[in-house]
């Protein structure tokens, strides 16, 4: 199969899907971006079609009706009996010989190691981390948010601040800057405002997210508990990126710790630096490093890494997408 495969790499997100279609010696053929994978939300039929438009733009760019591997690394495949079912659905598309379904976290981490092996932890609108053995060992978290464990992330963070702030201004809790720096962010001159706008609907309740970048620049600005809010997220990072070493026999051993999603990419001093001071301690010989390659480069890598890619196809792969 390596000297002619082809394989069609999907990272469907919620927001956004990326496909790219790569030859076995790391040329790609085709890509094309196309609307969120959300099945929970819409349903699979749905989000399948959403998927499918996408697909199917890239193998008419790239000349195909079929390849030979179906790649797809999807959000809200968190169980395995989830993958499988996302895999038969994805099998009776007949994009390719064969499929492999792997939860979207780990296009993260393949995209920014050459083997597969080590740890990615993703906070974005939530949180989670998977990790990679090249003896084909996996470590993962269900990722449900707080009913799994979890916590922080965009959404989490927002969240959290906006319940500090509303004790600091009603008197349940201690003063904090937060309690003038949420509202001011919408134009409103209370906490009382903001959340009676949210109930309302005068503000949308996905705005809320807004709400993280002024979490952080009310912590940089020395506010005592929007700085403890962010210095939890970091403990919570490194938890499970020391979980998932141990779990993998990595911890004892240099193994990259990549850290992904857009509230650890925007590279915030007080979490990044708290995160690597945390990791010197308790895993000492684990190699942290921010990750801003495209997801669907990990995809079609762990698709070549299915086929036998020839050598050179994976340098090949990162120059074409800059990773």
């Amino acid at each position: 199969m390596g000297l002619t495969a082809r394989v069609l790499a999907i990272d469907a997100g919620n927001s956004k899907t990326d496909v790219a279609i790569v030859t076995a010696d790391g040329e790609v053929l085709a890509t094309a971006r196309g609307g969120g994978f959300r099945p929970p939300a819409v349903g699979l039929e749905t989000a399948m079609g959403v998927l499918a438009d996408t697909v199917s733009r890239a193998l008419i760019t790239g000349g195909l009706t079929s390849v030979d591997h179906v790649s797809a690394c999807l959000a809200n495949a968190d169980f395995p009996v989830e993958e499988e079912q996302l895999a038969t659905a994805l099998r009776a598309r007949a994009w390719g010989a064969t499929v492999t379904v792997r939860n979207d976290t780990f296009a993260i981490l393949r995209s920014g190691v050459t083997e597969p092996r080590g740890v990615a932890v993703v906070c974005g609108a939530g949180i989670n981390c998977v990790g990679m053995h090249p003896d084909g060992r996996t470590a993962r978290f269900p990722a449900l948010g707080r009913v799994s464990g979890d916590w922080g992330g965009g959404w989490g963070l927002s969240e959290e601040a906006m319940w500090h702030a509303s004790r600091a201004e009603d008197g349940r809790g201690p003063a904090t800057a937060l309690a003038d720096t949420l509202p001011a962010h919408f134009g409103l001159p209370s906490m009382y405002a903001l959340i009676e706008a949210l109930h309302l609907g005068h503000v949308a309740q996905p705005r809320r997210h807004e709400l993280t970048p002024v979490l952080f620049t009310t912590a940089a600005d020395g506010d005592p508990v929007a700085r403890a809010i962010v210095e939890r997220q970091a403990e919570e990072v490194v938890s499970m990126a020391v979980v998932a070493l141990t779990r993998l026999d990595l911890l004892d051993e240099p193994a990259p710790v990549l850290l992904g999603g857009g509230v650890l990419a925007a590279r915030h001093p007080q979490l990044n630096d708290k995160i690597t001071d945390l990791l010197t301690a308790l895993a000492p010989k684990a190699l942290p490093q921010v990750i801003e390659a495209s997801p669907v480069l990990g995809a079609a890598l762990l698709g070549l890494d299915e086929v036998g890619a020839r050598e050179g196809a994976q340098a090949r792969l990162r120059a074409h997408f800059g990773g």
